[in-house]
């Protein structure tokens, strides 16, 4: 039997295996299988705390539920954040993943701000499949075109802005986009409603999931998009079906991203049976 702590980020949740000190090798299809809500343990993505590079106190690897490994999860990195934070009794902790190496410190008043890294805009950074202006380009749909903003946060984003955040068509709109060719590593997709210069309403389609409670490294494309477009400043409350998250894109590209965890169990899997 293998432990497991169940956490989550406003909703968006997530499996933890503590594999630093044994290695531990998941299939895509026991990623399934632990994520499968019904028969399964339940969550958006699964992750394995792992060693990390030598100036990190541990590394993290994240796989969706559909057993597709991510580079960055930002709700999960803040949920790895606090583990190591109340198990070593530090204020501060570096996590290196694929997505890059993350610096994450306790916020006061049970949140956690991890630095996310400077947001990438470049085409080829995200990655896309041919060269477009990432701030406002058009969507070829078979409907018609869609305007759309990109961003990199570690991982790919698909930025829409519309008026009505809870009427847009995500469970529709974002498994279309997701698979894009545009996009060669597929993308998450944000719709974003601009409610003033400080706060957003969002709602998003995660790539390899689907709809989730919270994204956070989705709710720091939006306000790296927003800004970029002078719909907002460069500190935003996005608030997401799971709760408020507080974003900061400062002058050096950085983006800080704040928020709470939760731990609501601990148990033990049969990863044989799976």
């Amino acid at each position: 039997m293998t432990a497991f702590l169940k956490m989550h980020g406003l909703g968006n949740d997530f499996v933890v295996f503590d594999a630093r000190d044994s290695a531990l090798s998941l299939s895509p299809g026991q990623v399934r299988a632990i994520a499968d809500r019904r028969r399964g343990i339940g969550c958006d993505t699964v992750v394995v705390i792992r060693p990390g590079a030598a100036d990190a106190d541990a590394g993290m690897l994240f796989i969706n539920a559909d057993g597709e490994e991510s580079e960055s999860c930002g709700n999960a990195t803040r949920c790895v954040a606090r583990f190591l934070m109340d198990e070593r009794g530090l204020s501060r902790v570096r996590l290196s993943s694929k997505g890059g190496m993350l610096s994450c410190s306790d916020a006061g008043k049970g949140l956690v701000t991890v630095d996310m890294g400077a947001a990438r805009l470049d085409w080829q950074q995200i990655p896309l499949a041919q060269a477009v202006d990432t701030n406002d380009f058009a969507l070829e749909l078979p409907d018609g075109p869609i305007a759309a903003s990109a961003v990199s946060v570690g991982n790919p984003h698909c930025v829409l802005f519309v008026p009505d955040a809870g009427a847009a068509p995500v469970a529709q709109l974002g498994p279309r986009i997701e698979t894009l060719p545009l996009f060669p590593g597929r993308t998450n997709v944000e719709f974003a409603q601009v409610l003033d210069r400080e706060n957003i309403r969002m709602r998003v389609w995660e790539r390899g999931v689907g709809i989730t409670q919270a994204c956070g490294t989705g709710a720091c494309a939006v306000v790296v998009a927003a800004a970029r477009r002078g719909l907002t400043g460069r500190k935003v409350d996005v608030a997401l079906d799971g709760g408020v998250l507080s974003i900061e894109w400062r002058q050096d590209g950085h983006v800080l991203m704040s928020g709470p965890t939760a731990a609501p169990f601990r148990g033990y899997v049969d990863l044989n049976g799976l």
